[in-house]
């Protein structure tokens, strides 16, 4: 059925709607943003910056991306139906989508993002995309920084009270009248060169921090099990 609705969408043209009801249902989410001072600082010192998000929390950061649309950032998505719909959703607030993936046309994908990089200051990447293994950080988001020179910014989104889908992600819907809490840390920045056990050092050392992080915001919220 999901999979009928979603080709519906496309061929029917429906996605300028769906865009606009997530805009609709947001109205009944309370989102609050703190530490955006990180990013704004960062771009306005003219340097370049990777939003790192998990891939379960895209829906509860949607309501922010029009506000990030201003600097018109590159994303990679996938080159499946759901990436489609994704990607032209995310043209609607001004997200540049690159298609491609990890397992798809990746290497081709990560070159453009690295070459637009040197004309666009922000870019935004999926930490554990497009199709997982949930909570583990792929090692094109490391590359990507280490070709582009750019610091990573790690965005963390959470949610008090929200539907877990059975997809591999466990992907977060807010309820209605939900308060969602959108965090930014502070830029982190990646050694340019590094041999391939410094790499996976890096890898892991960053995948630690960002769960951590992340599932710390969760349990504030009053989360007791593991999302990730």
């Amino acid at each position: 059925m999901v999979k009928y609705l979603s080709k519906l969408a496309i061929n029917c043209g429906l996605i300028p709607a769906a865009y606009y009801l997530i805009r609709l249902y947001f109205l009944l989410v309370r989102v609050r943003i703190i530490n955006e001072s990180y990013l704004l600082e960062h771009l306005e010192g003219g340097k370049r910056a990777i939003i790192a998000l998990w891939h379960q929390r895209i829906f509860l950061s949607m309501s922010y991306a029009k506000r990030l649309g201003a600097f018109s950032p590159a994303v990679m998505i996938s080159e499946s139906r759901d990436g489609e719909i994704i990607a032209r959703i995310l043209s609607h607030v001004n997200f540049r989508p690159v298609r491609g993936s990890s397992s798809h046309h990746g290497r081709k994908a990560l070159a453009a993002m690295v070459a637009d990089m040197v004309h666009h200051k922000l870019a935004a990447h999926i930490l554990d995309g497009p199709r997982g293994p949930r909570g583990i950080v792929k090692a094109g988001l490391i590359t990507m920084a280490q070709l582009s020179g750019a610091a990573i910014l790690p965005l963390y989104a959470s949610v008090n009270r929200a539907w877990v889908l059975k997809s591999w992600d466990r992907f977060l819907i807010p309820k209605p009248f939900s308060h969602v809490l959108l965090r930014w840390d502070q830029p982190l920045y990646i050694p340019q060169h590094s041999d391939a056990e410094e790499f996976e050092a890096i890898r892991l050392q960053m995948e630690k921090q960002l769960r951590e992080s992340q599932e710390g915001d969760d349990r504030r919220f009053g989360w007791t099990e593991s999302l990730l």
